[in-house]
């Protein structure tokens, strides 16, 4: 590792990040909210993620790294005391995230208007699948539904089916993202205002704006509606992935003619293709033209022979071979959590660079420390433990004592 490597490495550990002395309560639960908030998180905002009793917010066990770089806590919701923890994590709060259905908050005693009648700078956002109205608000849904309702689940696939693209288009971008958004845009608004408010970030809402480009070309004849039939969707030759002699692929971008030039160039196919780069009737025979020519060769070597050219031609990494690949590590794009690689979070800051990730914790292991660092007191601590409103872990179990931990 070089010098200056190491320097930005010292100073991802020790900034306190863009966001720090913002506090934020994460009540657990899945899909976009824990991604959400372990970006709200190495940003530097103080999140507390709030867990529930006899159970957790996790999807499927463990958490795969969406619950990393905050603290746990075991508070039960449903009792009386155990509400009232949750409402003084509120009034101390900038912001509480949530993503149970609608109106789940409200019955629990802990809504947006009860949280904001006590402190009405708090600024209160809830994630969910079909948003806080409309017909379809209760029905449960994942991620490929909500894609699906905003049609940008059928820009994606072969001209036989849509296909999914894993759990990024709607829960991720649509959810995570746009949660992220309105945060900080709920939090730009307040320091003018002074006044908090109800974010309401939709994954229906979210997934329909990030297709917005397509909806413009559809609109002026640019795009069709029939898959793999547009420029960016797998119908145009030099917009697409090919097979390599070792049964590796390589992707290609060569969009801009410049960058076609230098792509037939490598490919040794200048001035030897009928027609040129968008003359859609010559598209199969240019595909077939660089179908034979990449099989010629190994992945590997494809990249080395076209990195350094403009041709848009790069390797399609596995999941194994991204972390380790020379641009991700000079970039330092992902960390060793737990022994394993994990992307860190982005954007990039020039004075205030991102937190390092942390393990996540499991449910509970914090409970004692972190209501204290809220403004409990260790005896409160311990007769909510004692009560059982709260619950503190120890290596899984349901075994600590946060009596031990009084002020």
């Amino acid at each position: 590792m070089s010098t200056d490597e190491r320097t930005v490495d010292a100073a991802k550990t020790q900034s306190p990040g863009p966001l720090a002395g913002i506090r934020i309560v994460e009540f657990a639960g899945i899909g976009p909210v824990p991604y959400a908030c372990l970006i709200l998180a190495e940003l530097g905002a103080d999140v507390i993620r709030v867990d529930r009793v006899g159970g957790t917010g996790r999807a499927i066990a463990p958490s795969f790294g969406l619950e990393r770089s905050r603290p746990n806590v075991i508070v039960d919701l449903k009792s009386q005391r155990g509400r009232e923890v949750a409402l003084r994590l509120a009034d101390e709060a900038d912001v509480l995230i949530e993503g149970f259905r609608p109106g789940v908050t409200e019955r629990l005693g802990i809504g947006p208007d009860i949280c904001r009648g006590r402190n009405p700078r708090l600024i209160y956002a809830r994630t969910t699948g079909w948003g806080q109205s409309g017909p379809l608000r209760d029905r449960a849904g994942h991620d490929i539904n909500y894609a699906s309702l905003t049609g940008a689940l059928h820009t994606v696939g072969t001209r036989d089916k849509p296909m999914q693209a894993v759990n990024m288009i709607a829960d991720f971008a649509g959810g995570s993202l746009f949660l992220v958004i309105g945060v900080l845009a709920a939090l730009q608004e307040r320091a003018q205002s002074g006044v908090g408010q109800v974010v309401d970030a939709a994954m229906v809402d979210g997934a329909s704006s990030l297709v917005t480009m397509i909806y413009g070309m559809f609109a002026t004849g640019l795009w069709t509606d029939d898959r793999q039939s547009n420029l960016l969707d797998g119908d145009a030759p030099f917009y697409d992935t090919y097979r390599c002699a070792d049964g590796a692929f390589v992707a290609v971008g060569a969009l801009e003619p410049q960058f076609y030039s230098q792509l037939l160039d490598g490919l040794g196919l200048a001035g030897k293709l009928v027609g040129n780069q968008h003359d859609r009737a010559q598209w199969p025979e240019h595909r077939k033209a660089f179908t034979r020519a990449f099989a010629a060769r190994t992945r590997d070597e494809w990249e080395e022979h076209f990195a350094d050219s403009d041709a848009c031609v790069t390797p399609v990494l596995s999941l194994a071979e991204a972390p380790r690949h020379p641009h991700n590590v000079a970039r330092g794009i992902f960390a060793m959590v737990d022994g394993a690689p994990q992307p860190r979070v982005a954007p990039r800051f020039s004075r205030t660079p991102v937190l390092e990730p942390r393990s996540a914790s499991l449910p509970g292991a914090d409970t004692a420390t972190a209501l204290q660092a809220w403004g409990f007191t260790g005896e409160e601590v311990a007769a909510l433990h004692e009560s059982g409103d709260i619950h503190q872990s120890v290596r899984g179990t349901s075994e600590g004592d946060p009596a031990t931990a009084r002020s």
